[in-house]
């Protein structure tokens, strides 16, 4: 039971924010028109939105994050998308240090996600993770009877009015989402439902043939879909098998609302590409090839004699961030061969520029201890928090 709590001094700060953004908005980019502009409250959705975004981030969080789903990694303080594929790679590398064991993982696909959440379940559901009846009321009426219309040009579509879903390209979308899918969640240890906002991914860590729990965990996945007006698109939805047995046999396939789900050798997983036999050389590959094709704009920027300077900060920006994408999951664990592969474009980049880069291992000793140095400045940070919030919960109730 939260405390009785006033809630004039929130209201207070919100209208603050939101005459902030007026006044930047007016005076920066003048998309916020006037008070006496016909299409003011049509814009003022922008601020409204930013305003509803600020307070979930900083309030509403913290009063659900008991709640929240362990395995959801969107929107949660301290974790990433690395961390989401690390945590699944965990749990699959674990269960296969034991004998008679494989891992069926399956790539769950939605269709328009966004769009299928259903305002007064999403209510019922924050109402269930403790947030003000208040706040539930404001999205709720935020979400129900939006006006929508397409322009193309000259031409504009007729209105429509829609209570379902939430806007596109709205900042609260995936948060909303995430907490609305918050209670979909495995009741069987042996199967994991890691989560990212819409990107789902059940992970059955099958032993000695035993695929019951998994393939009853996804029935009750599509049951739920069907009760919240999910659609799991079954044509998009893929399985890939890890399975180090001798003597594999032929795994009976899985069917879905009475399609079978194909089965893939490989798959992009939060943009990290996850191989069945869990090497990295397809990752690798896609990486090399994206840097090969930008060392193409870096060569041309060269012939036109543009300052070294400038140079290494396109490489920096446009050609660093590829090679080093996802580089937290896979470096560790991958060969000395693909480590020299990348290194490679990284010399020819420093011939191009004709100054030295940094090493792909001083990139990844670099991201690591500053991830390190980032979780215990956040860990110091929480915790203080939550001190500072047991005291104010104690002092409200005295």
């Amino acid at each position: 039971m939260l405390p009785q709590m006033s809630w004039q001094p929130l209201w207070s700060k919100v209208n603050k924010i939101q005459d902030k953004v007026l006044k930047e908005c007016q005076s920066g980019f003048g998309c916020i028109p006037n008070d006496h502009d016909q299409h003011d409250t049509a814009n003022r959705v922008l601020v409204t939105t930013y305003n509803m975004k600020q307070y979930l981030q900083h309030n509403a969080q913290n009063i659900t994050r008991p709640l929240l789903d362990p395995l959801q990694f969107a929107y949660r303080a301290n974790r990433s998308v690395d961390d989401a594929v690390n945590m699944g790679l965990h749990f699959i590398l674990q269960h296969l240090d034991k004998s008679g064991t494989y891992v069926r993982l399956l790539f769950v696909d939605f269709s328009s996600a966004f769009n299928t959440i259903i305002p007064t379940l999403l209510q019922t559901k924050l109402t269930q993770l403790s947030v003000p009846s208040s706040i539930c009321q404001w999205i709720t009426s935020f979400l129900t009877d939006r006006h929508q219309l397409v322009k193309l040009g000259k031409f504009m579509s007729y209105s429509l009015t829609t209570s379902t879903g939430a806007p596109q390209g709205c900042v609260l979308s995936p948060l909303l989402f995430s907490l609305y899918t918050n209670d979909c969640t495995s009741t069987d240890p042996s199967v994991k439902l890691l989560k990212f906002t819409d990107d789902t991914t059940v992970i059955g860590l099958i032993q000695d043939g035993e695929e019951s729990a998994y393939r009853q965990e996804v029935e009750q996945l599509a049951a739920w879909c069907s009760l919240n007006n999910l659609e799991l698109n079954t044509l998009k939805t893929v399985e890939m098998i890890v399975d180090f047995r001798k003597n594999t046999p032929a795994l009976p396939p899985l069917t879905i609302m009475n399609s079978t789900v194909p089965t893939v050798e490989s798959f992009r997983f939060l943009g990290t590409t996850i191989s069945q036999d869990l090497k990295w050389d397809t990752h690798i590959d896609s990486i090399i090839k994206k840097a090969q094709q930008r060392l193409y704009f870096l060569r041309q920027l060269r012939k036109f004699n543009l300052p070294q300077e400038l140079l290494t900060q396109f490489y920096s920006a446009v050609i660093e961030s590829v090679l080093c994408t996802s580089i937290n999951v896979w470096f560790g664990s991958a060969t000395e061969s693909d480590i020299r592969r990348l290194q490679r474009k990284v010399r020819t980049a420093e011939r191009i520029i004709g100054a030295p880069l940094p090493t792909l291992q001083e990139l990844y000793t670099s991201r690591r201890r500053t991830e390190a140095q980032m979780r215990i400045e956040w860990n110091f940070i929480d915790t203080t928090r939550g001190e500072s919030g047991a005291r104010k919960m104690v002092s409200a109730r005295g």
